[in-house]
C-alpha cells in the first residue's frame, strides 16, 4: 500500500514538473518574436505572435540598444523564415540630420504593413528605420512618429543630431580604412574609438552576423543618387547591377564611387569587405521622401532577387 502511494505522488510530481516546464516553454518562445506595428503602428498589421516558417505582416526585432539606452528596431515583412532570400533596407544612420530617410522607412514600413502581397514568395524584406535613435532624438525630441512638420527649421539642431550619443558619426564607425578622425565635408567627425566602438554599429553588425542578406539598401541625404560599395577591392558584380537596377527604376543616377570627399569606416563598404552586396541612396534633399521614385527602385530590388 504505502509503494502505491509513493508511485501516484511520484506520478503527480513529474506531471506537475512537465506542466511548468511547457509553461515556461511557452512564454518564452512567445517572446521571442513578436508582432510590431511599423513606426509604432502600420496600418494592416497583425498582433498575433509569429513562429518560424508563418506568413505575416510585420514582426519586429530589438537588435540593440543606443548608447543612451533606446531601443534599435528591426521590422520583418513578407515570409519570416532563416530559408527566405534576406532585403534589408536601413535609414537614419545619421539620425536627426537625415531624419527624412527616417520617414521613408516609416513610408516603406506602412505601404508593406497594407500590401503584404507586393512581397513575393520566399522573401522577407526587414526595415530598420532608425540606425541612430540617439541622434534622432536630438533633433525631433522623443515624439515617434513624427512628421515633417514635427522637425524644428533649426538647421544647427538637424546637424547636431548626426552623431550619436557618445559624439561619433556611425557612418565613420565601421571596420572599412576606418580611422579615429574622419570627414565630413570640409568638417572633421569622429570615427570612435575603434571599428564597433559604439553599441549602434555593434548591433547591426551582428544582426548582419546573424542574417547574411541578400542585399542591403541605405538611405542617406542629399545628393540625389545611388552609390555602389566597395571596400579597396572593386565594387563586386552583384553590387554594379544592384546599384543600375535601382537607378534605372527610381530616375537617380548611379555612381560606381563617391569622390566627393573621403570617406573612412563607412557602413556599406564595410558591407562590401564582407561580401553583401550594398548600395546607397542618397535622397535629393533633407526634406522630402520621393516615396514614389524610390518605391519604383525597391519594387525592382523584390523582384530582382525573387528572380521574376
Amino acid at each position: 500500500m504505502c509503494d502505491m502511494k509513493n508511485g501516484i505522488i511520484t506520478i503527480l510530481i513529474l506531471i506537475i514538473l512537465a506542466l511548468a516546464g511547457w509553461y515556461v516553454w511557452q512564454r518564452m518562445s512567445a517572446n521571442t518574436v513578436t508582432s510590431g506595428t511599423g513606426h509604432g503602428t502600420p496600418s494592416g498589421t497583425s498582433n498575433a505572435t509569429t513562429t518560424e516558417s508563418t506568413p505575416t505582416d510585420a514582426a519586429k526585432t530589438v537588435i540593440g540598444r543606443s548608447t543612451q539606452g533606446r531601443d534599435i528596431v528591426a521590422y520583418h515583412y513578407g515570409m519570416i523564415d532563416p530559408r527566405s532570400t534576406q532585403l534589408l533596407f536601413v535609414g537614419g544612420i545619421h539620425g536627426g540630420y537625415e531624419w527624412n530617410t527616417v520617414l521613408l522607412s516609416y513610408a516603406l514600413m506602412d505601404y508593406l504593413g497594407e500590401h503584404p502581397d507586393a512581397i513575393p514568395a520566399g522573401e522577407e524584406v526587414t526595415v530598420i528605420p532608425v540606425l541612430n535613435p540617439d541622434g534622432l532624438a536630438k533633433t525631433v525630441g522623443t515624439t515617434s512618429p513624427f512628421s515633417a512638420a514635427s522637425v524644428p527649421a533649426d538647421q544647427a539642431l538637424q546637424v547636431a543630431g548626426r552623431v550619436n550619443g557618445n559624439g561619433v558619426d556611425l557612418n565613420r564607425n565601421f571596420d572599412c580604412d576606418w580611422q579615429a578622425n574622419g570627414t565630413w565635408q570640409n568638417k572633421p567627425v569622429s570615427g570612435g574609438t575603434a571599428p564597433f566602438s559604439e553599441p549602434e554599429s555593434q548591433a547591426f553588425k551582428s544582426y548582419i552576423a546573424s542574417t547574411t542578406p541578400a542585399a542591403v539598401v541605405a538611405y542617406y541625404s542629399a545628393a540625389g543618387g545611388v552609390y555602389a560599395s566597395q571596400c579597396g577591392s572593386g565594387v563586386s558584380a552583384a553590387t554594379q547591377s544592384l546599384m543600375s537596377l535601382y537607378a534605372s527604376e527610381s530616375g537617380y543616377p548611379a555612381h560606381s564611387d563617391f569622390t566627393a570627399y573621403a570617406v573612412t569606416g563607412d557602413m556599406t563598404d564595410w558591407l562590401a569587405k564582407i561580401g553583401v552586396p550594398t548600395i546607397s541612396v542618397l535622397l535629393t534633399n533633407h526634406q522630402d521622401t520621393e516615396w514614389a521614385k524610390n518605391w519604383a527602385g525597391i519594387q525592382a530590388v523584390l523582384a530582382h532577387y525573387s528572380g521574376q
